[in-house]
């Protein structure tokens, strides 16, 4: 199950203050915006990523990392035969996601499981 990509998933009550320190401070540009959730890249490289959430609009429970993988569903999947926590349900997002979210065992985050549709 090939793994694409793996983001922080960072927590600000202040989007426009993170915009300023990660565009000022980093050089990073606004690669998404919803509203509550916005991900920032380096230009040169734009898989280099940082997620920044307010409130997730979608789900109950805030993720750490995201993880986008080639086949969803047969994560989703591994996750059920391994009797992994799910705490948010596979899901189709209107923004053009398919993604659960799963409580890593040994650590307890919440990890993001996403494939881009």
């Amino acid at each position: 199950m090939p793994v694409r990509r793996i983001v922080p998933d960072l927590h600000a009550d202040d989007p426009a203050a993170a915009e300023a320190f990660y565009s000022e401070v980093l050089g990073l540009t606004k690669a998404m915006d919803l509203g509550w959730v916005a991900a920032y890249s380096d230009p040169a490289t734009p898989s280099a990523q940082i997620i920044v959430i307010r409130d997730d609009a979608t789900a109950a429970v805030r993720p750490e990392v995201s993880i986008e993988v080639d086949d969803v569903d047969a994560v989703h999947a591994a996750a059920l035969r391994a009797d992994a926590e799910i705490v948010h349900p596979l899901t189709d997002e209107p923004w053009g996601v398919r993604r659960f979210f799963v409580r890593d065992p040994a650590t307890g985050a919440v990890l993001n499981i996403l494939q881009h549709r």
